[in-house]
């Protein structure tokens, strides 16, 4: 991958000054600002070039700023207690004082999928944030150094990349979190977050493992190498800045991919439990009720799809706007 910075040293040759009669003037003296040539650009300011022409980027960022905004300010969406519930009211349908009805338990499911927005979110955002940065420490690490110390987090990484993600999951949350163990909706959080880091981080390994390896013999690298630099200036000021592309877009799509994991264990009653509202909870105690009362189902599902999805389509964008190839 090209390095960024390199674009700070290609400049737009100067005017020249008219010295004799005949001389010509600059062809856009007198443009503009706006109108003139433009200035040079790095690969972040090409990307948000071709981002802000791109309405599937504009659909997934509002998607994603009102799931944030939701999961970081529920009060604005609903004022109702997601935990409050009266038998009396179980099972009844949508209807003006509860747009999305009442479970089992006569609780409000509309509140319910606004506050459960919280703890989806919060599970793939640090679950993201531990892949990124462990597996990419690990990387920039091995593709560095390579030799024996490569080969050897290589194949530690190996071992974790072949343990099935699902069952891997299960055997670690049933060991840490069994029936009947009453933690806390913290404990519960951290441990869901502790098992996705666990399984996937190899994957972000990979990924900056390769960009290191393709990156660290570049011309500019050398020059930093034969002119002194150390080699933690050349990992922190050359490597990652030049190496994090692919893993600034793996990461985007991890979001929805780790949304969607804890509602997958949520529904298998190995992810979160209550008394955490997520959607993945929400689903898993609609799965009894789903042929007479559907909406207990279709209203956490299409929050989760569309939050996934959403993710998803941000990903790709970034994707396509930082490779060079695909412009």
């Amino acid at each position: 991958m090209s390095d960024p910075t390199m674009s700070s040293m290609v400049t737009t040759p100067r005017a020249e000054q008219p010295t004799a009669p005949g001389a010509t003037a600059p062809t856009n003296a007198g443009l503009p600002e706006n109108q003139r040539a433009d200035k040079p650009r790095g690969l972040l300011g090409d990307a948000w070039r071709d981002l802000r022409r791109k309405p599937l980027f504009w659909i997934s960022a509002f998607f994603i700023v009102l799931f944030l905004v939701m999961a970081a300010f529920p009060s604005l969406f609903t004022s109702a207690d997601p935990s409050y519930g009266t038998l009396s009211r179980s099972r009844v349908g949508p209807s003006a004082d509860a747009w999305f009805g009442y479970d089992v338990q006569g609780r409000d499911v509309y509140a319910r999928v606004i506050h459960g927005a919280r703890a989806s979110i919060m599970v793939a955002v640090l679950s993201t944030l531990g892949t990124v940065l462990i597996g990419g420490l690990v990387g920039v690490v091995a593709g560095f150094r390579g030799g024996w110390f490569d080969a050897v987090l290589s194949r530690v990484a190996d071992i974790f990349f072949g343990l099935p993600f699902v069952l891997g999951a299960i055997v670690i949350l049933f060991t840490f979190n069994p029936p009947g163990a009453n933690r806390g909706e913290f404990e519960i959080i951290m441990l869901v977050v502790l098992s996705l880091v666990l399984l996937s981080w190899p994957v972000s390994m990979r990924i900056m493992r390769s960009s290191v390896l393709a990156t660290k013999e570049a011309d500019y690298i050398v020059a930093a190498r034969a002119l002194g630099a150390s080699n933690l200036r050349i990992v922190f000021k050359h490597l990652i800045p030049n190496c994090l592309a692919p893993l600034l877009v793996y990461s985007t799509i991890l979001v929805g991919s780790f949304i969607g994991a804890e509602a997958t264990l949520s529904f298998l009653g190995v992810g979160l439990q209550s008394p955490v509202v997520s959607w993945g909870v929400m689903i898993n105690e609609s799965q009894n009720y789903i042929r007479v009362s559907l909406y207990l189902l279709l209203f956490p599902a299409a929050f989760l799809v569309t939050a996934v999805l959403s993710f998803v389509m941000l990903g790709e964008a970034v994707r396509e706007a930082l490779d060079p190839k695909m412009r």
